[in-house]
């Protein structure tokens, strides 16, 4: 009798285990981009052709609303412009550059973010899992979607203005107990890196763009400034309720 109570105490904690174990795992798919090149664009730049790149504006967008851009993403996109070696110097914003010169390449970037944690989805999932005692949490999957698109303006010194976009998307999927901020973190982190890298590429074919006797300066030696007020963000119309569906989301 004993020896069978310690059998059956035994099956239970493996049960238990690996429920436990099961039910926290998650796995990232990220979209790839179909312009990407598999091998990276190289091209041979003098370091005297070389000039500064300085930030000149940072906007960030989450789901059509404005929000305040953390310096680690600046910094970020900063190394990432840092790795292809095509300035001579990069300035932050806000950062002075009175004395880099004339010729300077000025920089505007703008990420706009879309989330959807598929909120109605799960909680129905939650429901489900709650009223099975939680048995079928390892086998119900939860979804968080994350797409970005980053536009990339570079002016250079004569005024010429170049614009750059790139843009991906990934999902994470994930079993209840897996969800953490870690997770949703990792799914930021690959999707942006995946649009920096289509940036850059874009950006290093255009070398020839942004040396410095690719055009003199103007004979003007005062450089004027386009002053206006930001354009006003829209305000989204009303939302009607609608019944929450249970099927998933495409």
């Amino acid at each position: 009798m004993m020896l069978h109570l310690v059998r059956w105490t035994i099956l239970g904690l493996a049960g238990l285990v690996t429920t436990a174990m099961v039910g926290c795992t998650r796995w990232i798919d990220v979209i790839p981009s179909s312009t990407l090149q598999m091998e990276p664009i190289t091209r041979s730049i003098p370091s005297d052709e070389r000039v500064p790149f300085v930030m000149d504006g940072f906007r960030l967008m989450q789901n059509g609303t404005p929000q305040n851009p953390s310096s680690e993403v600046e910094r970020r996109f900063l190394n990432t412009v840092q790795e292809t070696h095509l300035f001579s110097a990069l300035v932050p914003l806000g950062g002075n550059f009175s004395s880099l010169g004339d010729k300077v390449v000025t920089a505007r970037i703008t990420i706009d973010e879309t989330i959807e944690p598929h909120s109605g989805e799960a909680a129905w999932k939650g429901f489900v899992i709650g009223a099975s005692m939680f048995l079928l949490s390892p086998v119900i999957e939860l979804d968080y979607d994350y797409a970005a698109q980053a536009s990339l303006e570079l002016e250079r010194w004569d005024g010429q203005v170049k614009r750059y976009q790139a843009r991906s998307s990934g999902t994470v999927h994930y079993n209840l107990f897996g969800a953490t901020p870690i997770m949703i973190d990792e799914l930021k982190g690959q999707v942006t890196e995946a649009c920096l890298t289509q940036l850059m590429d874009q950006l290093v074919r255009d070398t020839n763009l942004y040396m410095a006797s690719s055009t003199p300066l103007s004979d003007s030696a005062i450089r004027t400034v386009t002053v206006k007020a930001r354009k006003p963000v829209p305000t989204p119309p009303a939302l009607s309720i609608i019944p929450i569906s249970t099927a998933p989301a495409p």
